[in-house]
């Protein structure tokens, strides 16, 4: 075969491990939402918890590995004049296409140039499916089944997250020509994967004891909020990895958004803390105030989703600030949840919450900036051809929302028929880690035993429970 060494070339090995480190770092942001939801469940639901999370970002993998990538890649296709454009970009793609199971060096670079980069970017976009799934699972631990999990896991993976990816995130994507702007996935990541666990902790329904007392005197406990922490510390130690990830490097040109924006490394990366320290003051202002230490925790959190479109256009100034505002939104988003009656004090408040009120604030900041194209192309496709602006942000927002929400409504309506979306009651009340596994996690007798079904009479508060801002520890 002939071999094009130009494919070897310095620069695409530089690219490619900066790429391949923000796909490993993506794995890093699992870890810690692992963390953050062990902390924050009944310790008797520690370990389903930990595997249901693991099992869904694999699944979803997967899906994304097996067909969803090429979805994504349809974009370019028909931006350069492929001849029937997704059907070429599965032939490619797909995990047995021709791109993907060829060494670079024998692929002609006239064809598909840096083909190691995309290769690793791939496995990029693999590992941010990954990411949606186990946020996803966030939204409704400690009882949902996990049979309907993992369909939605492989579904999400292999054609909403993708759908919505060549929707909005990407330089030749259809919204982004005419203006949508995203940069670290606020799209394909957090306003789908709280538009998704909307539905389904809706159609889920809340734990036992969350909005009323049930009679066997159980309800959500977080048995060690303190792991939240940790969590979060190791997602911040991930994130500006991601974020250059998000992006064109351009060997002596320069780094470039994901939809072509003029930015730089060293932008991304002081915007990207800015939007963290300024969620992070003001998380903890909340939690001093209102007493409640998980605010101090997600904080940063909040932050970076509010400003993670405006990372590679934005300023530090403007990026600080409306970092900030991610927790106050987050906690006029979790009081309508409350209000709702749905169950979900983290996914929505901090994702779609912040997500949305980011992404449409980004379109007043920075109304009337380029957006969109490709180097090279000219005419409909040329640099900057799209003009940000609060509409074409607003279209973004609806069509990820319809993506995401109607397919989970659908597919939570089908497993209500065949079987349910929920453990059983006496499941909850025992522990998923005894129904499931067999496994007992409070020997230490930290948290009390509870019976296998309701009883008439409310069970007397142990003594090793006690108040701490407000969540039962």
């Amino acid at each position: 075969m002939e071999q094009f060494p130009e494919q070897a070339s310095t620069n695409w090995i530089m690219s490619t491990f900066i790429y391949t480190l923000g796909a490993v770092a993506v794995l890093l942001v699992i870890a810690g939402l692992v963390l953050i939801d062990m902390g924050l469940v009944r310790r008797r639901n520690v370990l389903d918890t930990t595997i249901q999370k693991i099992g869904a970002a694999m699944v979803g993998g997967l899906g994304t590995l097996l067909i969803g990538y090429p979805i994504w890649q349809w974009q370019f296709n028909q931006a350069f004049g492929v001849p029937s454009p997704f059907w070429q970009a599965v032939k490619d793609w797909w995990l047995g296409g021709a791109f993907t199971t060829t060494a670079s060096r024998y692929i002609d670079p006239t064809t598909l140039p840096e083909a190691d980069v995309l290769q690793i970017f791939f496995v990029f976009f693999v590992t941010f499916t990954m990411a949606t799934m186990a946020l996803i699972h966030t939204g409704v631990v400690e009882r949902i089944k996990p049979l309907p999990l993992y369909v939605m896991s492989f579904v999400v993976g292999a054609v909403l997250s993708p759908l919505v990816g060549y929707l909005c995130w990407g330089s030749l994507s259809p919204l982004t020509l005419r203006g949508t702007h995203d940069f670290d996935g606020i799209f394909p990541l957090y306003i789908t994967a709280g538009t998704f666990v909307l539905v389904l902790a809706w159609r889920v329904g809340p734990r036992l004891g969350a909005f009323r007392p049930h009679s066997s005197g159980v309800r959500p406990a977080s048995h060690n909020v303190a792991l939240g922490g940790v969590g979060v510390l190791l997602i911040l130690f991930a994130l500006p990895f991601i974020t250059i990830g998000s992006g064109y490097i351009v060997p002596d040109v320069g780094f470039f958004g994901i939809s072509f924006t003029e930015s730089g490394l060293g932008i991304v990366i002081v915007n990207l803390f800015a939007a963290v320290l300024g969620g992070a003051v003001v998380g903890l202002l909340l939690a001093y105030r209102r007493r409640e230490p998980s605010w101090a925790l997600l904080g940063p959190i909040a932050g970076v989703v509010m400003g993670g479109t405006l990372f590679d256009i934005g300023s530090a100034w403007q990026c600080l600030l409306v970092g900030a505002l991610g927790p106050l939104v987050a906690l006029g988003t979790a009081a309508l949840l409350r209000k709702a009656r749905i169950d979900d004090p983290k996914v929505v408040p901090l994702a779609l919450g912040p997500g949305i009120a980011g992404a449409l604030l980004t379109g007043f900041i920075k109304w009337g900036t380029p957006t969109g194209g490709y180097i090279g192309l000219e005419g409909d496709h040329a640099i900057g051809v799209g003009t940000i602006t609060p509409w074409w942000q607003l279209a973004g927002v609806v069509a990820t929302m319809l993506v995401a929400g109607v397919p989970a409504l659908l597919m939570c309506l089908f497993f209500e028929k065949v079987g349910g979306l929920r453990a059983s009651e006496e499941a909850e009340l025992v522990g998923m880690d005894v129904t499931v596994w067999g496994a007992s996690n409070f020997g230490d007798d930290l948290e009390p035993s509870i019976p296998a079904a309701p009883s008439a009479t409310p069970a007397a508060p142990s003594g090793n429970h006690r108040q701490a801002g407000g969540v039962p520890v």
